[in-house]
This record gives structure tokens, C-alpha cells and sequence, in this order.
């Protein structure tokens, strides 16, 4: 399986992080990574990590700048893509088709070739042009997946939290973690 995993200025960088290790922890998945430079700043800030970490946790990773990079042509197979953090501004330009960098261009690839875009939109609240424009998305097939979490879950730390998250994106890409916990029915 290849996967796209872009990581945009949004807060909550440890997503897309978080993602970038189970997915090579796993195995038999090859990681493209396309790091905004805010995105940089903000994993930094938030994490402590510098952007060669970021890049050393995937296969292959790009400026953000190449628009001329292999995921910016449809004929380079890939499965899905997933933006970890999403800001709204890479939302927002992804719903335009507003293909101004390597992480937007590579989104609107995936798009118009009908592969697997997950987006874990990060800013809140929404105003109706968020709203508009995730409907726009969802219309063209893609998947808005904030990171809420689930407190059935009984979570004790923000580490349980993230992996909450990234356990279901890892379920959306068909690629279930083994010890992700799963509702179990009400209790009485």
C-alpha cells in the first residue's frame, strides 16, 4: 500500500506524526510525507520535533514547494492520502482546487482520481463557509474526519486520545490496528 500523509500548520501536528509511526510500525505500507513549512513550526512548538524527524518517520518525503514532485501527476499510484493536521487554509484551498503547493496539488490528484482523501480538519468553530466547503469536499468524495474523541474508551491520557484518532483513520484506510478499542454495546 502507498499513502500520502500531509501535515499541515494546524495544531495537533502528534496526528500526523502519530500516523507516520503506526503505519511504519506495521509494515507493507510505503509513506510519502509533504510537510508544510507551518507545519514545521507547529510540530516543533508542540512536540519538539524538527522537520528531519518528521521526514526520517516515512519512506519518502518532499518540499513542500515541488509542485513538480511525483505526487503531483496522477500517473504516480498511490492509495489515499491523509492531511494530519488539516488546516482550513489546505482545506479550504483543496476545495478550490487551488493547487498552490505540493500538499493541495498532491489532495486535488487524489481527488481527480477518485483515491482516498481523509482530512483530520483541526480548527473549530466552523463559520458556513467552513461548512460550505467541507460539503464541497465530501460531494467530490472525500472524507472529513476531525479527531474527536471517544470517551467510551475511558481514555487517561492524550496519548489514548491521539491514537483513538489515528486508529480510525487507520480503520478508514482499511488497515485496522490490532489493538484499537472498539465500542462494545451500552452498559446497564
Amino acid at each position: 500500500m502507498r499513502i500520502i500523509v500531509g501535515i499541515s500548520g494546524a495544531s495537533g501536528s502528534i496526528y500526523g506524526i502519530r500516523l507516520l509511526e503506526k503505519l511504519r510500525a506495521r509494515g507493507g505500507v510505503e509513506t510519502h510525507l509533504v510537510l508544510t513549512r507551518s507545519g514545521e513550526r507547529t510540530a516543533y512548538l508542540e512536540t519538539g520535533r524538527l522537520a528531519a524527524d518528521l521526514k526520517a518517520l516515512a519512506d519518502y518525503s518532499y518540499p513542500v514547494e515541488d509542485i513538480g514532485a511525483k505526487l503531483a501527476s496522477g500517473s504516480f499510484l498511490t492509495d489515499a492520502m491523509v492531511v494530519a493536521p488539516c488546516s482550513i487554509s489546505s482545506m479550504s484551498s483543496i476545495a478550490c482546487g487551488i493547487a498552490s503547493n505540493l500538499l493541495v496539488r498532491a489532495a486535488d490528484v487524489i481527488l481527480k482520481e477518485r483515491r482516498k482523501l481523509i482530512l483530520l480538519v483541526r480548527e473549530t468553530p466552523f463559520h458556513l463557509g467552513h461548512l460550505r466547503s467541507m460539503t464541497a469536499l465530501a460531494e467530490m468524495g472525500a472524507i472529513i474526519a476531525p479527531p474527536v474523541p471517544a470517551f467510551y474508551t475511558n481514555p487517561q491520557t492524550v496519548d489514548d486520545i491521539v491514537n483513538f484518532s489515528v486508529d480510525r483513520v487507520l480503520d478508514l484506510l482499511g488497515l485496522p490496528g490490532e489493538v484499537t478499542t472498539r465500542w462494545q454495546g451500552g452498559r446497564a
